[in-house]
Order: C-alpha cells, then structure tokens, then sequence
C-alpha cells in the first residue's frame, strides 16, 4: 500500500499552512505528495493528476476535507473516482485514524463531515460581507488592492521583449486573464 498526498492552499500568503501539511503529510509516510496553491474554485490540476496518478491498493491522504473538495457535491465524485480505481481516502484532520471510504459510514461520515465544512465556509463568507457591508458603510472598505494593474507597465515593457502572456504572468505573479486583459485594454489606448 502507498500512500499519496494531496496539500493544497489557496494562496502564497498561506506559506505557513502548506508547509504544515507537508510535515503532516511526510509523517504520515506519504511517498508522493501532489500539491499547488490554487483557490478550490480554479481548476486543480495537481489534484487531477494526484487522481489520475493512484493505483489500486493506494491511499491518498489530505490533512483536511475542505483541501481536497470544494463541497458538498465535489466531494462524492471525488471519492467514486477514488472508489473506481480501489484507492482508499485518508483524511488527517480526522484524529489521524482511517476514514474507510469503502464502507457505507465511511461515505456517511465523510458526506457529514464535508457538509460542515462547508456550513462553516458559508458562515464565515456571511460574516466577512457583514463586515465590509458596515466598512463600507462607515467610508473604511477600500477593497483588495490592485495587484496585477499596479505592475501594468512592468507587463507593457516584458511584452515589448517579446514575451507572451503565459510567461508574463509567471514572471510577475499575476493571472494570465489579467496580463491579456492589461494589455488589451493598453493597446485600446495607443
């Protein structure tokens, strides 16, 4: 049996927390780790090909549920995929002991617990717009500063090299859509 891991965290501010689930991860005896710093609402590629990578007899081990699904409604697709190719699912955050996804409470169990994850992702979505609704309304809410607009003529000067857009972005931490969208909107002007 090998296990595998999967770590995730949503962004490069959250350092500290990706390098804890590797510690947990490796502790655990996890011989491949798959990770990526990608919000769940992109695309996981790593994640895709963490599935796509596990064989028969594998485990794949996340230190907790809302790292490996995005809700309620991911999370069973997730584990069929897992089921399908007769990969068990080990979820740390669990007090270490084996969720058996095979099982019926195993599902209902990991249903339950993806459910409330999700409830408590809701909750705190609710209260963070609470709060900027009376920032707002107090003339405090400036919003997230702009970061890939604040490096507009950094992307002008890089495109002019010759530099396509991929590589802009990864140059300069940005999305790509906002390097084609600078640039379109540059080019507009002139």
């Amino acid at each position: 049996m090998t296990y595998v891991g999967y770590q995730r965290t949503s962004t490069v501010e959250q350092q500290a927390g990706f390098e804890e689930q590797k510690r947990l991860l490796l502790a655990t005896g996890c011989t491949k780790i798959f990770e990526e710093m990608v919000s769940s609402l992109s695309e996981r590629a790593q994640l895709s090909l963490a599935l796509d990578w596990v064989r028969e007899g594998d485990t794949l081990v996340v230190t907790q549920l809302d790292r490996l699904a995005r809700s309620t409604s991911d999370l069973p697709s997730i584990i069929d995929q897992l089921e399908a190719k007769g990969v068990g699912l080990r979820v740390l955050n669990f007090g270490g002991s084996v969720i058996d996804t095979q099982s019926a409470t195993g599902k209902l169990l990991i249903t339950l617990f993806g459910a409330v994850a999700e409830f408590e992702r809701s909750q705190m979505v609710e209260r963070q717009r609470i709060g900027i609704a009376k920032a707002k309304a107090d003339g405090k809410y400036r919003g997230r500063a702009p970061t890939a607009r604040a490096k507009s003529a950094q992307m002008g000067e890089l495109a002019k090299t010759g530099l396509g857009a991929s590589a802009i972005a990864l140059r300069l931490g940005v999305s790509r859509a906002s390097v084609y969208r600078i640039l379109h909107d540059m080019r507009s002007l002139v």
